[in-house]
């Protein structure tokens, strides 16, 4: 592992300190033919943590020692800029969880085809794509989305371990669910689209708004939503799965479930248009999709989802297995098919459920409450639940450009015309709410 010294990036294990040194010295000892079979750089650049890419780092070394890693650390929001840069910065090979990064990255001719054998790999899992069909990236591992529990704050409440999108929109959690702002936590767009996937553009926004009146919010990552639950400041939490493992790991009293309509967010890898070691970027590549990487990624310190269906024959009985989920229909999202407006999603679920919140969720406990003493409130009802815009409108292509540069992640920036727009009608609509409860009583 080696510094990146023009950005400052740290990355230096003491053991790879240590090995350039004695390289340098061997090199200096023995002249001109020791430099020239010194192992050859192949630069990373990736999200993963130093911990995960250490245990490859390792791994990978000793399966090819003609080669050498040299680590660099970007978030997906930087890692875009980074990979334009004049020779793509000097990459080899990106290897990271976000896929509208690598679909760009695709699309603007900076990624070379793969070209290493995918045998025992499939192409798709549910309806998941695993790989992209001109062969410039493919998924390495999954992460799946869903509910984190815990069970000594859930009990008390009378509800049970939530198995789909709605039973969270239970009255009884109001107040005790916690969901991650898509707006502003990378990993979540795809949480709200799964749900309008699943039951319909109309039904999924009317689930999101009870469930978003019953909630409240974090800004920040799946972390933050296994700390409230950890906590029992809520009883259940919407995230996705290598968060929450990463807490029970530390002992927080926390499970994990995945929902009967579940989703992925694959990482890719993919070696850059003009890798200067192409070579040792596929030998690298190759390695993470063989068992031996495979099995590095199910690590109880690591617990991804591999890609290749056969490394879960091996696994422990109750580690989730996507390729057997997927037959019973809990993988039928299409993450391509809805990829490019997932911005705009995001942006609409803000404007219409969280800012504003405190007015909707008391919304939402008044019609609850008109309900639970037989009132009819359904003209409320349906008023609270219509979402700001179509579906046809939402997958306008020119709204989607408009929306496209807001990456994973991305935060504080200038509003659009629509979000103001938007932000104006659900304000109108609520106080078409309130005046419709006030006038049936409520």
């Amino acid at each position: 592992m080696a510094v990146d010294i023009e950005t400052g990036l740290q990355g230096v294990s003491r053991r790879r300190v240590l090995s350039l040194f004695a390289h340098g010295l061997l090199a200096a000892a023995v002249g001109r033919p020791a430099l020239a079979a010194a192992p050859s750089p192949v630069v990373v650049l990736t999200a993963y943590p130093e911990e995960v890419m250490a245990r490859f780092e390792a791994a990978f070394e000793q399966a090819h020692p003609e080669y050498r890693l040299r680590l660099l650390w970007r978030m997906p929001h930087d890692a875009l800029p980074y990979l334009r840069q004049p020779r793509q910065g000097g990459v080899d090979v990106y290897w990271s969880a976000s896929p509208r990064t690598f679909a760009q990255l695709a699309a603007e001719g900076r990624l070379q085809p793969l070209a290493i054998d995918r045998s025992g790999l499939p192409d798709h899992v549910g309806g998941a794509a695993l790989a992209d069909p001109a062969g410039r990236f493919t998924a390495t591992e999954m992460a799946g989305y869903g509910f984190v529990v815990n069970d000594a704050a859930l009990g008390p409440l009378g509800v049970k371990s939530p198995d789909d999108w709605a039973a969270l929109a239970d009255p009884r959690l109001a107040g005790r669910i916690v969901l991650p702002n898509p707006a502003r936590v990378g990993f979540a767009p795809v949480l709200v689209d799964i749900v309008l996937q699943a039951y319909g553009w109309e039904k999924g926004w009317a689930l999101w708004s009870e469930i978003a009146g019953l909630a409240t919010w974090v800004d920040s990552g799946g972390t933050f939503v296994s700390d409230e639950v950890g906590s029992g400041r809520a009883a259940v939490g919407v995230s996705i799965d290598f968060f929450v493992v990463s807490a029970i790991a530390n002992g927080a009293p926390l499970r994990f479930i995945y929902p009967s309509h579940g989703g992925i967010n694959p990482a890719h890898i993919a070696i850059t248009a003009e890798a200067a070691n192409p070579e040792g970027a596929r030998a690298f590549a190759a390695f993470v999709l063989s068992e031996s990487g495979q099995r590095i990624l199910a690590h109880a310190d690591i617990r991804k989802l591999p890609v290749r269906p056969a490394v879960y024959s091996a696994l422990p009985p109750d580690y989730h297995d996507p390729f057997a989920a997927a037959a019973r229909g809990a993988y039928d999202y299409d993450g391509v098919a809805s990829r490019d407006r997932l911005p705009v999603v995001a942006s609409v679920f803000e404007q219409m459920l969280v800012q504003g919140h405190d007015t909707l969720a008391g919304l939402w406990a008044r019609i609850h409450a008109a309900e639970a003493r037989g009132r009819d409130v359904s003209a409320a009802r349906k008023r609270l639940c219509a979402p700001l815009l179509s579906e046809h409108e939402a997958g306008v292509p020119n709204l989607h450009r408009r929306f496209r540069a807001r990456l994973e992640g991305t935060q504080d920036q200038p509003r659009l015309r629509e979000e103001i727009a938007w932000q104006w009608s659900a304000a109108k609509a609520r106080a078409a709410v309130r005046r419709l409860l006030e006038e049936a009583g409520a």
